[in-house]
């Protein structure tokens, strides 16, 4: 079976296999990565202060809160939370053998993950990285000052600073405040996979990304750790080559990754559990109000109902920038639609992505 969103489009992959009151480094599977480090914190049985000890020592938090102060969209208390979902494009530390750094990080995944008032359903809206937006005024990690700008790509918002910078420019776009912020990085992603035993999906027709490294012949693969970070980070393959194409690739692989979590039976294995959450652990970084593995226990108890079938994906729509193809631009009325639903905590139309442009990826994988 292939995956239909509500918009009735085929989506590429299928898996084989309180409102702000709650949450949300790397390019990919960032909200399921946390979901699941988060949950894994159950698994400490008679040792569970040692656990706590072990997992708040591989968790740096971000101030969010305090770097952005009050001006931000009003807080509302609907049952409903808002997370941004960032994967840094960073080629530092071990991400080196991804490519060279070339002068700072930039939020190569984007998502905002809606999770509606009951949390059994939730809404993902991904944000493309060549989004041409108005980059509102920020002030860096380092405390300096940076100018807004008109027609900035999205992803310089945390190049120029850092996650409250790209904070704040989902919040100005969306008008949405963002419960929570969750990073995942290149290497952390890879082990988590690794250690789940690898994700499965379906190919139609082989892949071949010299980019990426990734080679798949047509058919079912379980990918490892490397190979889920290749098809990912697959885009010059796919469809016409952009990145609303690779989105379509991220949106399915995290389902496919949501249903394996459960598949594999983790929740009954304290030992898998255990080190599951390490490695989760290690992978992101949160905001400062879910750095520590209490917090995250508390969040993962308020998403434990969600399956992939409870999701429903879609990319802000937009359109191909008629003065540089290589870039896209909001369609204004339809993001508007977008951003109103979720601050409505309503689902999204369907009419809201009918004319947006798709990457033309799809059926790749099925």
């Amino acid at each position: 079976m292939t995956e239909q969103s509500r918009d009735g489009r085929i989506s590429p992959l299928r898996p084989s296999g309180r409102r702000r009151k709650q949450p949300a480094r790397g390019r990919r599977a960032a909200t399921v990565a946390a979901w699941s480090a988060a949950v894994l914190v159950l698994a400490g049985g008679s040792g569970l202060g040692y656990v706590y000890l072990k997992l708040n020592g591989n968790l740096q938090g971000v101030d969010i809160n305090a770097r952005l102060g009050t001006d931000r969209p009003k807080n509302l208390d609907n049952g409903s939370m808002d997370i941004l979902v960032l994967g840094s494009d960073s080629r530092s530390g071990a991400n080196a053998a991804y490519g060279e750094d070339e002068g700072g990080a930039r939020s190569d995944t984007a998502m905002v993950v809606h999770v509606f008032e009951g949390h059994r359903k939730a809404s993902v809206v991904s944000i493309p990285r060549d989004t041409l937006v108005e980059r509102p005024s920020c002030t860096d990690e380092k405390g300096t000052a940076v100018a807004g700008e008109r027609r900035a790509m999205f992803n310089t918002a945390y190049e120029v600073g850092g996650p409250a910078c790209a904070v704040k420019t989902v919040e100005s776009m969306s008008g949405i405040r963002m419960d929570h912020y969750i990073e995942v990085d290149f290497t952390g992603f890879k082990k988590l996979i690794d250690e789940l035993g690898g994700v499965e999906i379906t190919t139609t027709r082989s892949i071949k990304d010299t980019k990426s490294h990734l080679d798949l012949a047509p058919g079912t693969h379980t990918l490892d750790g490397e190979q889920s970070l290749g098809l990912v980070r697959t885009r010059k393959s796919v469809g016409d080559g952009s990145d609303l194409g690779r989105i379509q690739l991220q949106q399915a692989f995290i389902k496919a990754f949501i249903d394996q979590v459960k598949d594999v039976g983790v929740f009954g294995n304290p030992k898998k559990l255990l080190d599951l959450a390490d490695t989760a652990t290690k992978a992101i970084t949160p905001d400062s109000e879910l750095d520590s593995a209490g917090e995250l226990m508390s969040f993962a108890k308020g998403l434990s109902a969600l399956g992939a079938e409870d999701v429903h994906m879609i990319t802000m729509p937009v359109r191909y920038d008629p003065a540089d193809p290589n870039r896209v631009v909001p369609l204004e009325a339809q993001s508007r639609q977008v951003w109103q639903a979720l601050k409505s905590d309503r689902p999204v139309p369907a009419s809201a992505t009918e004319d947006a442009a798709t990457g033309q990826a799809d059926g790749l994988v099925k």
